[in-house]
C-alpha cells in the first residue's frame, strides 16, 4: 500500500489562487492545516473531497467589519465563516474599541453600543496593543486586522469637543497614533460624520496622516458626505491622500439620496484621474441598496457634544430637543425617508416590537410624529439602536462593483435583526451578481 501523502486531497477543482489570474483546473492536497501541493495529485490521502469542477478559493478578506467586540464574545464567528471569510477588519469609522482610559470607557462604551454592540465581555484592555492581547486571548476562528480610530485619538486629547487641536494637543493625538501602529494597527479609520471625526478640519486629517505613512499604514474613510456632497468629501480624501503620501481606502462607496443617483460614474472618474497622477485610492463596497448604522447618527453632529450622556440629556430638554427637531427637519443634504429608516436593534422589552418597523410604522403605533418616535427611542435605549436605511440604487451598486478598484465588504452590524449584508454579502456578490449575470447592464 502506497503511503498516504496527504491528509486531505480536494480533486477536480476549479483552482482560483487569489493573484488576480483566470481559475485552473487542479488538485489541491492538504497535511495538517496546510497546503502541501497544487496540480494534478496521484497520491493518496486520509480524506478525499471530489469537488467535481467547484471553485476552490482563498478565505475572503472582509475590509470593513464591526466584530470588534463579537469576535471575543462570540469567536466562533459563524455569520463569516458560512460565507467563506477568514479575515476581517475592523476599528472602522474611526471608533475603535481602544486606546481607551478608564475615565472615557464608560461613556465611550456606551456611544458605539448602537454600533459594535455591547456584549458581556470586560473591557480589561487600555491601550491598543492590550486590546490586540485580549483579542487574540479570545482565540477567534478567523483572523482579523485592526486600525485604530481617529475618533479615539481625539477622544484621549480633545474629548469630545467641537474644535481644532492646539498644537501641543495634535503632537499627542500623533503621539498615541504612533504607539498604536507600533502596537499592531494597519492604519488610521475615520468616520468623518461621527463625532468626535465630525469635528477635524482637513489640515488635522492630513498631519496625522504622515505619521500613517511614515508606519507604512493605510487611511480607510468614511467620507464627510455621501450625497450632495459627494464629489466635494471625494476631493478632500484625495487632497489628504496626496499631500501625506498616504494609501487611502474609501469605505462603502455610494451616492445617497435619489437626487443623486448616477454620481458614482463621475466619482468613478475621480479616483481614476487621482491614481493616474500617482495617489494610492482604493474602495470597497457592500452589494445592498440600504446602509446601517446606529440611529443616533441621525442627529446633527453638535448633538453628540461632549458624549453621550450629553447628548442624551439634550434629548430631555425641550428647548435643545426642539433645536435638535429643527435640525433633522431642515437638514441640508438629508438622504434619508422617515418609511426608509427601520429600526433593527433595541435593548429593553418596551421597544422590542419595534424591530424591523420603520419609523413611519412606529409613529403610527405611538401617535406621534416620526421625528419624535425617533428622539424617544434613542433616549428610552440610551442611544444602543440600531438602523437600517434605504437610499441608494441598485444601478450604481452594479456600477461601483465593476470598478477594478472595488473590494467587497460587509460592514456588519451584529445585532438584533440585522441587515442581511451581515450574512450575506459575499454570496450575494457570487450568486447574483456573478452566477446570475446581473452584471450585464
Amino acid at each position: 500500500m502506497r503511503p498516504r501523502m496527504f491528509d486531505l486531497l480536494i480533486k477536480s477543482a476549479r483552482i482560483i489562487d487569489g493573484s488576480g489570474n483566470p481559475w485552473f483546473p487542479g488538485d489541491i492536497g492538504m497535511v495538517k492545516d496546510r497546503i502541501a501541493a497544487i496540480g494534478r495529485l496521484r497520491e493518496d490521502a486520509a480524506k478525499v473531497i471530489h469537488a467535481d469542477g467547484k471553485v476552490v478559493a482563498p478565505g475572503f478578506i472582509d475590509v470593513h467589519s464591526h466584530s470588534d467586540l463579537f469576535l471575543m464574545a462570540s469567536p466562533e464567528s459563524k455569520p463569516k465563516v458560512m460565507q467563506g471569510v477568514t479575515t476581517e477588519v475592523v476599528g472602522q469609522d474611526g471608533l475603535s474599541e481602544a486606546p481607551i482610559t478608564t475615565e472615557t470607557l464608560a461613556d465611550w462604551r456606551k456611544y458605539l453600543s448602537g454600533l459594535n454592540g455591547d456584549p458581556e465581555i470586560e473591557w480589561n484592555w487600555r491601550s491598543f496593543g492590550e486590546y490586540l492581547d485580549a483579542l487574540t486571548m479570545a482565540q477567534p476562528s478567523i483572523n482579523a486586522a485592526s486600525l485604530v480610530g481617529h475618533g479615539n485619538l481625539r477622544l484621549l486629547t480633545l474629548g469630545m469637543e467641537n474644535r481644532q487641536p492646539s498644537t501641543a494637543e495634535l503632537a499627542k493625538m500623533k503621539q498615541i497614533l504612533r504607539e498604536a501602529m507600533a502596537q499592531g494597527a494597519f492604519g488610521m479609520s475615520t468616520g468623518l460624520i461621527y463625532a468626535p471625526c465630525v469635528y477635524a478640519d482637513t489640515s488635522e486629517l492630513t498631519e496625522l496622516c504622515r505619521v500613517v505613512a511614515e508606519l507604512n499604514g493605510i487611511f480607510a474613510v468614511h467620507m464627510r458626505d455621501e450625497g450632495d456632497q459627494l464629489f466635494e468629501s471625494i476631493d478632500e480624501v484625495i487632497a489628504v491622500g496626496e499631500e501625506s503620501e498616504t494609501p487611502v481606502h474609501i469605505s462603502h462607496f455610494k451616492a445617497s439620496g435619489r437626487r443623486n443617483w448616477g454620481k458614482v460614474n463621475e466619482a468613478l472618474l475621480k479616483l481614476e484621474k487621482a491614481r493616474s497622477r500617482g495617489i494610492d485610492v482604493t474602495i470597497e463596497q457592500y452589494p445592498y441598496v440600504a446602509g446601517s448604522t446606529f440611529l443616533s447618527s441621525l442627529l446633527p453632529a453638535w448633538a453628540h457634544e461632549g458624549g453621550t450622556n450629553r447628548m442624551l440629556a439634550r434629548l430631555r430638554d425641550k428647548t435643545l430637543r426642539e433645536r435638535i427637531v429643527q435640525d433633522i427637519s431642515t437638514g441640508r443634504s438629508r438622504d434619508w425617508t422617515w418609511n426608509g429608516v427601520l429600526v433593527t436593534s433595541v435593548t429593553t422589552e418596551k421597544n422590542r416590537a419595534f424591530e424591523g418597523r420603520t419609523l413611519t410604522e412606529i409613529s403610527e403605533a405611538l401617535r406621534k410624529r416620526p421625528v419624535d418616535a425617533l428622539l424617544d427611542i434613542i433616549a428610552e435605549e440610551d442611544n444602543a439602536a440600531t438602523m437600517v436605511s434605504f437610499s441608494m440604487s441598485e444601478n450604481d451598486v452594479r456600477t461601483v462593483m465593476q470598478s477594478r478598484y472595488q473590494m467587497v465588504c460587509t460592514d456588519g452590524i451584529m445585532l438584533g435583526r440585522p441587515h442581511p449584508r451581515v450574512y450575506g454579502s459575499f454570496p450575494r456578490v457570487l450568486g447574483r451578481y456573478v452566477r446570475n449575470r446581473v452584471l450585464r447592464l
